[in-house]
């Protein structure tokens, strides 16, 4: 969650939190979330590498919190007009986009949708 605002912090610092579509600016935090533990790891900022499980976790964090589960069980339906930060799968792969290329150039909102 740390890293998803810190995202937010480093689209506001270039400019993208006004570019428009709510769930690509949603998941576009979650890849430099991605970014931000690859390089914790890189450089040591992170003492060690995240094991698989820990991974696996933070992957189903992202899933638990899509637009798609929250409406199933708060709604018992799913209605991906009224998404705001993206469907379960969207937000897994855009923190997995940031953490497997470590390159916050891969995290373009166009590309995440």
């Amino acid at each position: 969650m740390i890293a998803h605002e810190y995202g937010h912090h480093t689209q506001d610092l270039l400019g993208a939190l006004s570019e428009g579509n709510s769930v690509a600016t949603e998941l576009q935090a979650d890849c430099y979330a991605g970014v931000w533990a690859k390089h914790a790891v890189d450089t040591g900022f992170y003492e060690k590498p995240f094991t698989t499980s820990e991974f696996a976790e933070a992957l189903d964090a992202a899933a638990a919190v899509g637009d798609d589960r929250i409406q199933q069980r708060t709604q018992g339906r799913i209605d991906p007009e009224s998404f705001t930060h993206g469907s379960s799968e969207q937000r897994v792969n855009a923190l997995n986009r940031g953490y497997k290329t470590g390159d916050p150039a891969k995290c373009a909102q166009s590309d995440l949708l």
